[in-house]
């Protein structure tokens, strides 16, 4: 696993560029995390500009790839191709896709659906539009038992030379893990994490890593999707834990919980299937759920290829107001301190920051 890790350090520090024009970089500081120790020593975190993709915004082919969304009957092939390649890719893999979705929709999932669902919750205009080659979006059963196959193989995609899908997930999300632990440590003093949130845990799969991490802690999943939450909740019925984790079906943006009750919160690939307004009030909330040096970790992309970004935007709508918001500066709006940026992986980054005492 070292050799993978250096490799990986290596090809996240090959999307470090120098500055540029302001209008397509966020100049942000961004320092690979998967680093690891060879013979010479431990190996030096690399610092620089993370360049904006050339292919987000008012670009040429952003505006191909949207107008090709916008002719219908071509969206439709798009959606199913990109569908196709991203099934066939996981099996591939090793992911069994199909055997995962079979067993969640042919268990007893759905006695947990009424338990899990708030009937008074009103969904944003934004979530009910067709998302992930999904009609109903992220409404949906397919959706759900899709969504643990669909993790596995980002992972695998992003340290593509791991032996094994758990491999490969133990350095995503062990780097991730790092990531908020040493920036707790660091920015919010003798503060213990006793009490985290997931925000959009979907059917969990993140939310169960924080959980095993800090065990001590009290663990809350929130998501918009009672249907996520319902593989999600049956999923942790099976597992014995020191403190169950509690599932909420609530707006991200406005959850209705106690104000200064957390000391992390996380969001967890959510910001870029969201418009920037709404990226904007889930940061915003965090703050207000956080007590004084609480931390707010967010994990997402942070480069494609544009082939990868052709097959997502043809089923991601807001992929684009996700690479042209300015996240850390959007942190700092909202009141935070010590923001920092990370590329856990050559693929995603991690952004972390304190609420100020």
């Amino acid at each position: 696993m070292a050799a993978i890790l250096a490799r990986a350090g290596a090809t996240a520090a090959g999307g470090l560029r120098s500055g540029g024009d302001v209008r397509r970089r966020r100049n942000m500081v961004a320092i690979v995390a998967a680093t690891t120790t060879t013979g010479a020593g431990p190996a030096v975190p690399k610092e620089g500009s993370l360049e904006r993709p050339a292919w987000s915004g008012e670009t040429p082919l952003s505006r191909l790839v949207g107008g090709l969304i916008a002719f219908k009957p071509l969206y439709s092939l798009m959606k199913l191709a990109s569908r196709e390649v991203i099934i066939r890719t996981a099996e591939k893999s090793n992911v069994p896709w199909r055997e995962m979705t079979k067993q969640v929709l042919e268990s007893d999932v759905y006695e947990v659906f009424d338990r899990i669902r708030d009937l008074n919750l009103v969904y944003p205009d934004y979530y009910l539009n067709p998302f992930h080659a999904y009609d109903e979006g992220n409404l949906s059963w397919l959706a759900a038992a899709e969504a643990e196959p669909a993790t596995m193989s980002i992972a695998k995609r992003a340290i593509p030379d791991a032996g094994s899908i758990e491999e490969a997930n133990q350095i995503v999300r062990g780097n991730w893990l790092n990531a908020i632990e040493e920036h707790h440590l660091k920015y919010s003093g003798n503060c213990q994490i006793n009490d985290i949130l997931d925000i959009g845990c979907s059917v969990g799969v993140s939310t169960r890593y924080l959980a095993e991490k800090f065990p001590s802690a009290k663990t809350v999943g929130l998501d918009l999707s009672p249907y996520f939450l319902a593989v999600a909740a049956h999923k942790e019925e099976k597992l014995s834990r020191q403190n169950p984790i509690r599932w909420v079906h609530a707006n991200g943006e406005a959850t209705g919980l106690p104000s200064n009750s957390f000391d992390l919160v996380s969001l967890a690939y959510v910001c870029h299937e969201c418009p920037a307004r709404a990226i904007t009030g889930l940061v915003n909330e965090a703050f207000r759920l956080l007590r004084p040096g609480g931390t707010i970790a967010l994990t997402d992309n942070s480069e494609l290829s544009p082939v990868l970004f052709t097959l997502m935007k043809s089923t991601e709508p807001f992929l684009d107001e996700y690479y042209m918001l300015d996240l850390e500066e959007t942190m700092r709006q909202a009141g935070f301190v010590n923001v920092h940026s990370i590329l856990t992986d050559p693929r995603h980054r991690t952004v972390t920051a304190t609420v100020p005492f």
